[in-house]
């Protein structure tokens, strides 16, 4: 199963979700996308957890309690306000799904500097609904 088919099954009807979806993808590129988040992880002493996600092997798990330290409750608040969910809930949906993401876009071990997460993740799903 792919994470974008993961994503879709995690809250029912992927059409439904689509907005909610575009928000999370947004929400990233506003961050510096991908290699912009995992820059802070990394800055924050977590180089180990981030390079598991990068890297072929197990992902390592990171807590909503980290995620709500380094990237500050401001932020965390931004993206809760958006889905319409407490920060607290937000936090812990960037725990789950980040590491599976940043794990789908580095299937050969490197994340792809060029990546645009909006394009490739908004793609991705689309295909789901109508392909």
């Amino acid at each position: 199963m792919s994470l974008f088919e993961q994503m879709a099954g995690m809250s029912g009807n992927l059409g439904e979700n689509m907005g909610a979806y575009q928000e999370i993808f947004s929400w990233c590129q506003q961050e510096g996308g991908i290699s912009g988040l995992l820059e802070k992880f990394r800055q924050s002493g977590l180089s180990g957890i981030v390079d598991s996600w990068v890297s072929s092997g197990n992902n390592l798990p990171i807590s909503s309690e980290q995620i709500a330290s380094i990237l500050g409750s401001p932020v965390i608040a931004g993206l809760a306000t958006k889905l319409g969910i407490d920060a607290q809930s937000a936090s812990g949906l960037i725990a789950e799904y980040l590491p599976k993401i940043v794990d789908g876009l580095s299937p050969n071990g490197h994340l792809d500097e060029n990546n645009d997460l909006v394009s490739t993740g908004l793609s991705m799903l689309k295909g789901k609904l109508f392909g």
